[in-house]
């Protein structure tokens, strides 16, 4: 009898768990140097193989642009590499002779990758190479609408790590996903750890499965740009991160927050670089499209140019780059305060700075806890003001959102899994590395407890010799 796709998906599943985790046992014999070379052709393969997975990604989702899911691509894989290279987790990490403590680096096991649509190939990369650096193989959860490129993009992986004398298995892809297949892979018993990234019902499936996870919550950043700031670079770092691959980093810019004594420099600018600004009619048109009934992002805009969104909501726009909409306050009745995966900002105007940072507060309470806030400023003390209040993980200084958030233009490391922290419902607010992905034994030696015992003999001694005397003198 032939089984249904969805019991044939679950057998898939128990498969690929099986080989992963019968190929991390031998993973986690090998030294540093055996794993570096396995990453580093994972890494070479998957730079190698970026416009290809691009182009497919594009083709099967109908997301974002090739030119920037190419340089995701050799950010997952090139950018990826050279930012853990050096970096050591196999064996002792660290001795602390002072303290008689050792650090040794203990792989997780097997690792299940859920992977997004907006982000089908890259985080494939990008998993695959954190997972083995650490040690532990993973099986990935493709999403149906990118089924294709992540599988690919897998293959790939998988035979350069193969070639370098990584042992079969370690890297595997479900071909058939459905969900059934999704909650197999996630409370199997041999799946050791879930990195989950995608959407909010698949973060929270990943928390609930009673397997340890790292999730990512929604982002829905705001932009600040004080009246210090230099407007023309501001508006410029606003549209390109806006703009990279049609706005579907969940770092990006979502709306952008201007004080009342420069709004109307800022506005002449941003039509002046490309952006329109709507009208009230255009904005409600297009707020119609933007979410379904239920408050929800329509896919039907995920990663689309800003023209064909447009065109998608009857507003005669041909050429702009960013379509700007204007809004009053943050929560479910203002829609230009929700994330909007595509080249769409809310534009809030507000009096001073003390109301900027509360309208951040509140857009954030009201989607996007513990992501991403950017500011655009030149005073220091207004940047600490606003570091010590915002809830957010990543909090940019002068630098494109998307990009400087999966720190391509900031010192953060780079990453395409981000997470939010406890405010923001994750387990951590690191950008994900292969720090994450292992555990740390800790070896140590009781040197504390033979001080005590030391001081206690000698006072014994001490005690001992008062007596002895006293006994003396009696006999005298």
């Amino acid at each position: 009898m032939e089984l249904s796709k969805d019991l044939r998906s679950r057998q898939e599943v128990r498969d690929l768990v099986e080989a992963a985790s019968k190929a991390q046992q031998h993973l986690r014999t090998m030294d540093q140097a055996a794993i570096d070379k396995i990453v580093q052709a994972m890494a070479e393969e998957g730079s190698r193989r970026a416009v290809e997975l691009a182009e497919l990604a594009c083709k099967e989702t109908g997301f974002g642009n090739i030119a920037d899911k190419t340089v995701k691509n050799r950010f997952a894989s090139q950018t990826l590499w050279e930012a853990i290279r050096d970096q050591k987790t196999i064996g002792i990490l660290r001795e602390d002779r002072e303290h008689r403590v050792w650090d040794v680096a203990v792989p997780v096991g097997v690792v299940a990758g859920i992977v997004p649509s907006t982000n089908p190939t890259s985080t494939v990369i990008y998993k695959a190479m954190i997972a083995l650096k650490g040690g532990s193989a993973i099986v990935f959860s493709p999403h149906p609408g990118a089924r294709e490129c992540s599988i690919l993009a897998a293959r790939y992986m998988a035979e350069a790590a193969e070639r370098a004398g990584c042992p079969k298995g370690a890297i595997g892809c479900i071909t058939l996903p459905t969900m059934d297949a999704v909650d197999e892979l996630m409370k199997h018993p041999k799946v050791n750890l879930i990195l989950a990234t995608g959407g909010a019902a698949m973060v929270r499936a990943a928390y609930s499965s009673g397997t340890p996870a790292i999730g990512v919550g929604a982002g829905n950043g705001p932009a600040y740009l004080h009246k210090s700031c230099d407007i023309k670079k501001a508006v410029a770092d606003i549209i390109r991160s806006k703009t990279f691959d049609n706005g579907t980093v969940c770092a990006s810019e979502q709306s952008i927050i201007l004080e009342r004594a420069n709004a109307r420099a800022v506005e002449e600018e941003l039509v002046r670089q490309g952006c329109r600004i709507l009208d009230e009619d255009e904005s409600k048109k297009l707020a119609k499209i933007l979410f379904r009934a239920n408050g929800t992002m329509s896919p039907q805009i995920v990663g689309k140019p800003a023209a064909e969104i447009a065109k998608l909501a009857g507003i005669a726009v041909t050429d702009a780059k960013v379509l700007v909409a204007r809004e009053r306050g943050a929560g479910k009745d203002y829609p230009y305060s929700s994330e909007k995966l595509c080249p769409v900002l809310g534009l809030f105007v507000v009096e001073d700075e003390t109301e900027a940072l509360e309208l951040a507060c509140k857009i954030l309470e009201h989607e996007g806890s513990g992501h991403t806030f950017s500011i655009h400023a030149e005073d220091e003390s207004l940047i600490r003001r606003f570091a010590v209040r915002v809830p957010v993980s990543r909090f940019l200084v002068n630098t494109p959102a998307a990009l400087g958030g999966i720190g391509a233009t900031t010192g953060l490391f780079p990453a395409l899994t981000l997470g939010c922290g406890a405010v923001g419902g994750s387990s951590s607010s690191n950008n994900i590395g292969p720090m994450d992905l292992i555990d740390i034994r800790r070896v140590a030696w009781g040197h504390k407890e033979q001080r005590a015992v030391h001081t206690t003999v000698t006072a014994n001694e001490a005690l001992l010799e008062a007596l002895t005397q006293k006994l003396l003198e009696k006999l005298l």
